[in-house]
């Protein structure tokens, strides 16, 4: 059996109201809704169109007492309308609203970064080892009656690690790094633990797949050291919206379901929240197929030097301008000679494999494979090849008959998992039903997705929720159409502070909501202009584009 045959990760069972996660149990669809909390009727419909859709849960902010209390009367609305689905209350800074929220609802959602600590301030703190244990003796005890509130309720609780808001304490000893969130995560997951408090499910998110992807995997290793089992909730921050947001979300979740990993995920758009759940079917759909698919031909291990746990490029010898530390290619969109690639089937024997790799020295291999796990019959053929010291360039080559909302989720899903572990020479995506210009822009897509090559402007955006401070869907169609000429650059585009500053580490401008009305400007995390009118707020980002030197005319 090789190590890329497909196989689900064990985990605890979870109790959720009357839809448990985790164990056997099929992969969770989640949302949340962007309504005000305080808006009974329109957070209940907008909660029944997200459930209609197919979501097992819902989601929804209380920043503070009021709200949490308030979403007892959306529930209580939701059951007149005949729904029973569990609701999830989103938490940061108030651990008032957490217990409040503890007694009405199904499931808390609590932020390692910010519920026990103070909000982050980006400021350098310095502690000594036993000031630090302190620390971790505080958290417990803070935690402490939290946690036997929801045991009396039979609340359970997620512990959701984001990469934007890491307080200043994890940030100073571990810094920005996956490390310092799985850290932020296993300080928590060892009260529960210690507390025999078995209801916890985790999410440990980024708005770069590549930090999201390595995150989950280090804190599954981490688990596993500390024999926890605790079922995982997937998703990419801030995807954004359109192909974008699709192709973004299907590389960072797709990579982790190719390996088992997840129990439940969210595909995170800035689009109405119901849009998300089709999505996020469409992902798991062409994923469930996995744990009935035949083994890889080829009995393949880990070639040496790979870490499935920080996966870097596998290692090959350039041909012309593909491979070696050359950015990865895309064929059929890139001019590339013909005469060199030679073209290899997976579904063969290790022999048969080695013969046509020797039979064409000299040439890039474009790897294929008609089994009903691909992905993981070219892994195994690629590593099988690596341990025999075959250093040609390597191309995975996926073949689809669908339309473009199927292949962009699918390939997505599909290349995301090979490009994240390594298979850095390119991608050969075959997909019929696509015209040229939709062929050229989702193989693109996923390569930036995968942050290996970068061909047009990123979006890092929010989906929105009841903390968002302007219109967001609108907002961000606007951005989009003044700025996507400048391939260069990285804009974030936050509802509010919560995880907006934060994520514009990963950003070269960010427009976040400061309060009603208006927004703030920032230049990665530093924030350069506070409460501008909304109305003026992309005026003045252009401006700074301009002064600064990062403005083209379209």
């Amino acid at each position: 059996m090789s190590v890329f045959d497909y196989k689900r990760r064990s985990s605890s069972r979870v109790d959720i109201g009357q839809i448990p996660m985790g164990a056997e149990f099929p992969i969770r669809v989640q949302s949340m809704t962007n309504t005000s909390t305080m808006d009974t009727v329109g957070s209940a419909e907008q909660a029944a169109r997200i459930i209609d859709a197919g979501a097992a849960y819902v989601r929804l902010t209380a920043q503070g007492v009021r709200e949490a209390t308030n979403l007892g009367n959306i529930e209580e609305a939701l059951h007149t309308m005949g729904y029973n689905t569990p609701l999830v209350a989103d938490i940061h800074f108030n651990p008032k609203a957490a217990e409040v929220a503890a007694t009405v609802v199904e499931k808390v959602r609590i932020n390692p970064g910010n519920f026990v600590d103070p909000a982050r301030t980006f400021k350098k703190l310095e502690y000594t080892d036993e000031e630090y244990a302190a620390e971790i003796i505080r958290i417990e005890e803070s935690l402490i009656p939290f946690i036997e509130l929801c045991r009396k309720h039979n609340t359970a609780i997620r512990i959701g690690v984001n990469h934007g808001s890491l307080s200043d304490r994890i940030m100073s000893r571990y810094g920005d790094t996956p490390a310092g969130m799985v850290e932020s995560a296993m300080e928590f997951l060892r009260v529960f633990v210690k507390q025999n408090f078995k209801d916890v499910v985790i999410s440990i998110k980024a708005s770069n797949t590549v930090v999201m992807v390595n995150t989950v995997r280090l804190l599954v290793d981490a688990m596993n050291r500390e024999d926890m089992h605790f079922p995982l909730h997937l998703g990419v921050t801030e995807a954004g919206n359109g192909e974008d947001g699709r192709v973004k979300s299907a590389v960072g979740i797709g990579a982790l379901l190719h390996q088992g990993i997840g129990d439940t995920i969210r595909v995170s758009l800035s689009e109405e929240p119901e849009a998300e759940i089709p999505v996020a079917q469409s992902l798991l759909a062409h994923i469930s197929h996995l744990a009935t698919a035949p083994a890889s031909a080829i009995d393949a291990t880990y070639c040496s030097g790979f870490n499935p746990i920080d996966p870097q490029r596998l290692q090959s010898t350039a041909i012309e301008l593909v491979g070696g530390t050359n950015p990865p290619i895309a064929i059929g969109v890139d001019t590339l000679n013909e005469d060199l690639i030679a073209y290899i089937d997976a579904d063969t024997t290790e022999a048969d494999l080695l013969t046509a790799a020797s039979q064409n020295a000299g040439k890039i291999l474009v790897i294929y494979s008609h089994s009903a796990n691909p992905v993981a019959a070219i892994q195994s053929a690629t590593h099988a090849l690596k341990s025999r010291d075959v250093f040609n360039p390597i191309i995975p080559q996926l073949s689809y008959e669908d339309d473009l909302d199927d292949v962009t989720i699918k390939a997505s899903a599909d290349f995301g998992a090979m490009l994240l572990n390594g298979m850095h020479d390119g991608i050969d995506l075959r997909a019929p039903r696509l015209n040229t210009e939709q062929h050229r822009s989702l193989s693109l897509a996923i390569l930036q997705a995968a942050r290996l090559r970068f061909t047009h402007t990123e979006y890092i955006s929010c989906p929105g929720c009841g903390r968002t401070l302007f219109d967001l869907q609108t907002t961000v169609n606007e951005i989009k159409r003044a700025t996507s000429h400048l391939p260069h650059l990285k804009i974030g585009i936050m509802g509010c502070i919560v995880n907006g500053p934060g994520e514009m580490a990963d950003a070269d401008y960010g427009y976040v909501g400061a309060a009603a009305g208006k927004v703030s400007l920032y230049r990665q995390k530093e924030c350069v202009e506070r409460n501008i009118p909304s109305e003026q707020a992309l005026p003045r980002l252009i401006e700074m584009l301009k002064s600064e030197g990062k403005w083209v005319d379209p």
